[in-house]
C-alpha cells in the first residue's frame, strides 16, 4: 500500500544531509552549500527527488530544490519583499494589492522550499498555520470590503495544511457572501502528489455547492519532467471533479529558458487539461539572482510558443513589480511599421504582412 500524503510530508529530507543520505546518495556538499541552507533551510519530498536524474546543478529538478552557493551572490536590487506585500497587508493574514483580490496567508510550511521563492520571508520562518482568530478577523474585513470578490490562498503551501484546517479556510470564505472566487495555490501536485486524495477532492468541489464561490486551483508546474504520472493523476482528479487547474510558471535559467522544453511543458499541460496561465518573470528576490533570465529570453521563448501552440497552450509571460502597478504582460513586438493607411505586422515565425485599414 502506499504512503500516505501525511507520511511522506513527515520523511521530507530536512537538511542536505538528508536529502544526501535518504535520496540523492550522489549528492556533494560544499560549504558553500551549506551556508546557503542556513540561510533558506532545505526541505524536498522523495517524490520530488525522485525525478532528478543527475545529482548536480545541471539538472533541473535538482537546481530547484537544493541549496546553492550561487546564492551568496548579492544584487543591489534583491529584496526579502520584491513584491512589496508587507505594506499592502492590512491584516497580518492579508495582503491585498488590487482592488478586487486579496492573498490570504495560509500557513509558512511547504513540503518542498523552492530555491526560487519569492516569499522566503515566510516560507523560511516555520510558524504556525492561520488560527480560527485570523481566519475571523479575515472574514470580518472581507465583509467590510466587498469590493474584494476574489481571495487568492497562499502560502506557504495551504495543501500542507490537514483537510480539516483547509475546510475551515474554505468556510471562512464561503462565509463572506461578496467573495465569488478562491483560488488556492500550491506546489503540490509536482512535489507531493498523493496530498489530492478523494477527500481533500471533495472539500474543494464542495466550497461551489449552494452557491459558494467559484474554486480554481493554481498549479506550479516549471519543467516537464515534473509531469510525472502521478501529477497528472492528481491533476485529473481536480478536473474530474469540476475544479479548473491552470499553471503558474517561473522563467528559470538551467531550468526551462530554452524555447524546446517550455513548449514540451506547455503542451504536456494543455494535454492533462492543465491551462498554462502565466509565465513569471523571476523576481528580485534575495538568493535567487543565479536563476533571473534577461527580458529577451522569454520574450523570444513567447515568439516560439505562438508560432506553435494553440492559444489555450500559450500563458501570458508577465513582471509582477512591486507595489500597486499591476502585471505587466510582455509579448514579442507584432508592429513593426505603421504608415498611412496600413501596418506592416509580424506573424508568430517573423513573417512580415501588410494589414490595411478601413478605406
Amino acid at each position: 500500500m502506499a504512503d500516505s500524503w501525511q507520511r511522506q510530508l513527515r520523511r521530507a529530507a530536512r537538511s542536505l544531509d538528508e536529502l544526501r543520505a535518504r535520496f540523492l546518495p550522489g549528492l556533494e556538499i560544499t560549504p558553500e552549500m551549506r551556508e546557503a541552507e542556513r540561510r533558506f533551510p532545505t526541505a524536498v519530498t522523495e517524490h520530488y527527488a525522485s525525478l532528478v536524474e543527475r545529482p548536480d546543478f545541471s539538472d533541473p529538478i535538482f537546481r530547484q530544490c537544493v541549496p546553492s552557493g550561487e546564492e551568496l551572490v548579492p544584487a543591489p536590487w534583491a529584496s526579502r519583499d520584491p513584491l512589496a506585500e508587507e505594506p499592502c497587508s492590512p491584516l497580518p493574514r492579508l495582503v491585498r494589492r488590487y482592488p478586487d483580490r486579496a492573498v490570504l496567508l495560509a500557513c509558512d510550511a511547504c513540503a518542498c522550499r523552492c530555491r526560487h521563492c519569492f516569499r522566503k520571508r515566510v516560507s523560511a520562518r516555520g510558524g504556525p498555520a492561520v488560527s480560527d482568530a485570523e481566519l475571523a478577523a479575515v472574514a470580518r474585513w472581507l465583509r467590510a470590503n466587498p469590493r474584494v470578490e476574489d481571495v487568492l490562498v497562499s502560502g506557504g503551501d495551504p495543501l500542507v495544511l490537514p483537510d480539516a484546517r483547509v475546510a475551515a479556510i474554505l468556510d471562512a470564505l464561503r462565509s463572506v457572501p461578496t467573495v465569488r472566487v478562491v483560488r488556492i495555490a500550491t506546489r503540490l501536485p509536482a512535489t507531493l502528489p498523493a496530498r489530492f486524495t478523494r477527500g481533500l477532492v471533495r472539500i474543494l468541489a464542495a466550497a461551489r455547492r449552494g452557491g459558494g464561490p467559484a474554486v480554481f486551483v493554481s498549479a506550479h508546474f516549471n519543467h516537464p519532467r515534473e509531469l510525472a504520472p502521478e501529477a497528472v493523476e492528481a491533476c485529473a482528479r481536480l478536473v474530474d471533479a469540476g475544479i479548473p487547474v491552470q499553471n503558474q510558471a517561473v522563467l528559470l535559467r538551467g531550468v526551462n529558458d530554452d524555447p524546446a522544453t517550455m513548449e514540451a511543458l506547455c503542451r504536456a499541460l494543455y494535454r492533462v487539461r492543465v491551462r498554462p496561465y502565466y509565465l513569471f518573470q523571476a523576481d528580485l528576490a534575495e538568493g535567487i539572482e543565479h536563476l533571473r533570465t534577461p527580458l529577451e529570453t522569454g520574450l523570444r521563448i513567447m515568439a516560439r510558443l505562438r508560432a506553435n501552440l494553440s492559444g489555450p497552450a500559450i500563458p501570458n509571460f508577465c513582471l509582477d513589480p512591486p507595489g500597486h502597478a499591476g502585471k505587466i504582460e510582455l509579448a514579442p513586438a507584432t508592429v513593426a511599421r505603421r504608415s498611412r493607411g496600413a501596418t506592416t505586422l509580424r506573424a508568430g515565425d517573423g513573417t512580415p504582412f501588410r494589414y490595411p485599414d478601413p478605406v
